[in-house]
């Protein structure tokens, strides 16, 4: 089989090595010139290549995002304080992807102690919830209906887990960490391609319908065009109230009160969201996921997160398939990851979900023997078949949910002077979220990644909706250390589902193919979640329809539009990557 696949695809893979290397890595001086300028300048379109620096690296998804979080570390600041600063500018120029409404999932490494923090700012569901939320009858809800207004909105956590985090590992005063983007607000900000496009699509069912979005991304009912100065007031007062208050100011204070008027007045799919649901929000300090790979350790988010363990059941069971030998582009390599994937995003169907809601400890999917006996459906010479959930668990009774999420979120990743770091992944799930503004920042509608259908054939769906709980998400923020524990790896992406197959595929280009983190960014992107094997348009996979259709596949050409932020820690020096898919660049010194 080897053989064969080979002389299918020695050609190809030779298309994607001049690829990678058409963006290899230039000099710190001629990436100086292209990337390290201010955001007025930056289109953060271009095909990017890799920017090093030696002191800190700040890589965020908007130009301004990266500039703030720079200014912050230049003033002394640490990798949270650049964090907090950060988010509050994506909450301005990047609405449509994540803000203050949402929520996040943060790991912090402590370079100092050597330890490695994790933060669950994830949404949590309000106490009038019930398993059956999205179902009409014994109907489900059509997903795009029931992502609209107030039913769909948790109870934001990001700018909680923040400060959380902030008051752990804080340098700068908190109330100066939101300067940038009050004044920013106040006078305006240029409008990216990127917004203005996801504006003029109109794909989003709410966005029109409620007053304070179609007025801000509409005005004189006309979408938002690239280069319109838009300021955001009514945000500018909101980060002032939380800059002088704290999260208080959202949680218990006069914002409190507005979200909740929003999400249970809303004209369409009114919610049931309480002040207390808001008053008691807390951010969970959780376990890192973490697991040997070749001679690195991979560390991620435990669950409500399934991207921990997602990303490194990937991982291993391709472990012993020596990657090296094939190349990032061949057929081999195409037909490895996607059965790979299929397995992992079999068992997280049915299996990942809060685990302050269920029985069943996350280890065993991730437990060595487990994963050995699974990686045995992983063979060249195997055809492509959708794949089943293994039995980790004896004698459990669970049934396969439906939850769907949607290609938005922002990703930031962060290395400060002391070498402290943080991978972010944060989000208001679709684009959009609800299409609820409030405060001029946009609610999320992360309860919609719940299941949808609460049991199946009589048993439970793990992910089902509950009172409390906070939906599963594919978000992996990620990181990867050496063998002496040194920290080598910062990485994450949006993108929905396929976030665990962008994190993956991009830590293959590193860890196995050689790759440094913007060469394994740049990367033509493949996803399988146990559908259909998806290749990324306009690049070089698109050749391997026809040998991997021959192997099986049900086969899409499509957009596979990851936004991953990195950084490599290489040779006492730092390696940032961003995607060119979108508008992030990396900056430092």
């Amino acid at each position: 089989m080897r053989s064969t696949l080979a002389t299918q695809t020695r050609a190809f893979a030779g298309a994607v090595l001049c690829l990678l290397l058409i963006t290899s890595p230039v000099t710190q001086a001629q990436t100086s010139e292209r990337e390290d300028r201010e955001p007025e300048a930056a289109t953060g379109f271009d095909r990017k290549s890799a920017f090093t620096a030696d002191e800190f690296m700040v890589v965020a998804a908007n130009p301004y995002a990266s500039w703030t979080g720079k200014r912050v570390i230049e003033q002394g600041g640490s990798a949270i304080d650049a964090a907090v600063a950060i988010q509050a500018m994506l909450s301005l120029v990047e609405p449509q992807s994540s803000g203050i409404g949402g929520g996040a999932f943060i790991l912090y490494w402590d370079n100092e102690n050597k330890v490695l923090h994790t933060y669950d700012g994830r949404e949590m569901a309000p106490e009038a919830v019930n398993a059956h939320w999205f179902m009409q009858g014994n109907q489900p809800m059509d997903w795009l209906d029931a992502v609209v207004g107030g039913k769909s909105v948790g109870v934001p956590g990001a700018i909680k887990a923040l400060e959380v985090a902030h008051q752990d590992f804080g340098s700068l005063p908190w109330r100066d960490l939101f300067n940038d983007t009050i004044k920013l607000a106040k006078k305006g900000f240029p409008v990216s391609p990127r917004l203005a496009k996801l504006v003029a699509m109109d794909y989003h069912p709410g966005l029109k319908e409620f007053a304070a979005s179609s007025t801000y991304f509409f005005p004189g009912g006309m979408p938002l065009k690239e280069g319109y100065v838009r300021t955001n007031s009514k945000l500018a007062k909101s980060l002032t109230g939380i800059a002088e208050n704290g999260s208080d100011y959202l949680y218990t204070g006069p914002l409190a009160k507005k979200i909740v008027e929003a999400v249970n007045g809303a004209a369409i799919n009114p919610g049931q969201l309480s002040l207390d649901d808001l008053a008691n929000y807390k951010v969970i300090k959780r376990q890192p996921v973490c697991g040997d790979y070749h001679t690195r350790r991979i560390c991620g988010m435990a669950p409500p997160s399934s991207g921990g363990i997602n990303v490194f059941q990937i991982l291993k069971l391709l472990e012993d398939k020596s990657l090296s030998q094939y190349g990032p582009g061949s057929v081999e390599f195409a037909h490895l990851f996607t059965q790979a994937s299929a397995l992992t995003y079999a068992d997280r169907e049915r299996y990942v979900a809060d685990t302050d809601f269920t029985n069943l400890p996350y280890a065993a999917l991730i437990n060595p023997a487990y994963l050995k006996r699974r990686s045995e459906l992983v063979r060249t010479d195997r055809k492509w078949q959708p794949a089943r959930a293994g039995a980790p668990y004896a004698q459990a009774q669970i049934a396969t949910g439906m939850s769907g999420e949607q290609p938005n979120t922002s990703h930031i990743s962060i290395v400060d002077k002391q070498g402290n770091a943080v991978s972010m992944t944060t989000s208001i799930e679709f684009m959009f979220g609800s299409g609820l503004m409030v405060g001029g920042f946009m609610l999320n509608n992360q309860l919609t990644d719940f299941s949808f259908l609460p049991t199946e054939h009589r048993f439970p769906v793990l992910n089902r909706v509950e009172p409390h709980k906070r939906p599963r998400s594919a978000m992996s923020p990620t990181m990867v250390f050496d063998s002496n524990g040194e920290l080598e790896l910062v990485v994450g992406s949006p993108g929905g589902s396929r976030i665990i197959s962008y994190v993956a595929q991009t830590l293959i280009g590193v860890l196995d193919f050689n790759l440094d983190i913007q060469q394994a960014i740049n990367m033509p992107r493949i996803t399988n979640r146990n559908d259909y094997t998806a290749l990324e348009a306009g690049t070089p996979v698109t050749q391997l329809e026809g040998p991997l259709r021959k192997l099986g596949h049900k086969v899409r050409v499509q957009d596979l539009n990851s936004g991953l932020h990195g950084i490599q820690l290489k040779d006492d020096s730092l390696i940032g990557g961003a995607d060119p898919r979108r508008e992030g660049i990396a900056v430092g010194q």
